[in-house]
């Protein structure tokens, strides 16, 4: 489980991460990343999307519980980057055939390309 101040709750902080943020995916997840290098340094919060698409609600559930452990395992590397941080983790429909090996590949990818650029 995230801690309360890792999480991403407000609305506003998914729109300006989405819309704002860079962006990687691959063929279970897109990943987006906003970085305010010019407020104070938080922790890094996160927030999960996964749609109607991706399955029924046990299907839903059992993909984010998924991706918030291992975002959970990822989180002290997104420490380091300069200022606050929000990442949004949108899981696509594969997501929901996709093993926790694949998913804990297919994340770190993708944390990879967008924390580098």
């Amino acid at each position: 489980m995230l801690s309360s101040a890792h999480r991403l709750s407000d609305s506003d902080g998914f729109r300006r991460a989405v819309r704002g943020g860079r962006r990687a995916g691959c063929s279970t997840m897109v990943v987006h990343l906003w970085v305010d290098p010019d407020a104070d340094v938080g922790p890094t919060q996160v927030g999960f999307t996964v749609s109607k698409a991706v399955g029924n609600a046990v299907v839903r559930n059992r993909v984010k519980r998924r991706l918030r452990h291992l975002t959970r395992e990822h989180l002290a590397t997104l420490e380091g980057l300069p200022g606050r941080a929000a990442l949004v983790v949108r899981a696509l429909p594969p997501a929901a055939a996709a093993s926790y090996a694949d998913l804990g590949v297919d994340l770190g990818r993708t944390l990879d390309r967008v924390s580098t650029r």
